[in-house]
């Protein structure tokens, strides 16, 4: 059983688009199809924001990293958010996760990045657990948002 990292393509969006599907269904996050296909497609072209990676089975597609970048001066140059992460639910508590992270921890040198982020939902103890085990600290800062009409 090999797991694999395969860089996004344009030709890669309508899986990547049903991987979201699914993944806002799992945390119950609306799902608006045509604001996050051009918020997508977008990541997908442009290398300064950010890359999209299809984590791959034995060659098959399974699930999704998307990673965005930043800057702060608090960590001393680009950060990076591990914006979503998902693996479907059949292939979950195989290690693929862990796989995962450890992948994005080994090209961040690559890519300039000196500490990453992730956020979790409150509820999800099951995710938080798995963060803390490969090396996530929650800090005494919260997450504040504010979205910004457009």
């Amino acid at each position: 059983m090999e797991t694999s990292f395969k860089r996004a393509e344009m030709s890669d969006i309508e899986i990547l688009m049903e991987f979201i599907r699914e993944f806002c269904e799992v945390d119950q996050h609306p799902f608006d199809d045509s604001s996050i296909r051009v918020a997508l497609e977008k990541i997908v072209r442009d290398d300064s924001l950010g890359r999209v990676w299809l984590v791959q089975h034995n060659s098959q597609a399974i699930g999704y990293i998307v990673l965005t970048f930043g800057y702060s001066l608090e960590y001393r140059g680009r950060e990076a958010v591990i914006d979503e992460i998902y693996i479907r639910e059949s292939y979950q508590g195989q290690g693929i996760g862990k796989r995962a992270i450890e992948f994005v921890e080994e090209v961040s040198p690559s890519l300039e990045i000196k500490v990453l982020h992730l956020e979790v939902e409150r509820e999800n103890t099951a995710a938080q657990n798995f963060y803390r085990k490969v090396g996530f600290e929650a800090q005494d800062s919260y997450l504040m948002t504010k979205w910004i009409a457009t």
